[in-house]
């Protein structure tokens, strides 16, 4: 079976002809309590499927709240990962490259 890309969606898990909105709500909210650093995009790609699903606007007001908390967590947890990956070093020189440089001649193995 192949992998499915990352915040990928069935359509069939949100499109729901009969689904109630208050339905729709719940599970955005779910999404909101429950998400962490590592699954953020999945739930905010979800919650944004989910969210399209809503007929009418005061269904969307409503689930705007718990959108914008994943919103910010999202951002956070973006920053954080920013900061905790090291600068990359510059790259560095081959050791025979060095070498000529000084000797102007190829270094010798032994």
């Amino acid at each position: 079976m192949a992998k499915t890309p990352d915040g990928f969606v069935p359509l069939t898990a949100v499109r729901s002809p009969d689904r109630p909105a208050a339905d729709v709500i719940a599970d955005i909210r779910s999404l909101y309590f429950k998400t962490s650093a590592t699954t953020i995009e999945q739930d905010f790609a979800h919650a944004i499927a989910l969210l399209m699903s809503l007929e009418n606007e005061d269904a969307r007001d409503k689930a705007a709240v718990y959108m914008e908390g994943l919103n910010e967590m999202r951002a956070e947890w973006a920053k954080q990962v920013r900061k905790a990956k090291p600068a990359k070093p510059a790259p560095r020189a081959k050791a025979g490259a060095a070498a000529r440089k000084k000797t102007g001649k190829a270094p010798t193995r032994r």
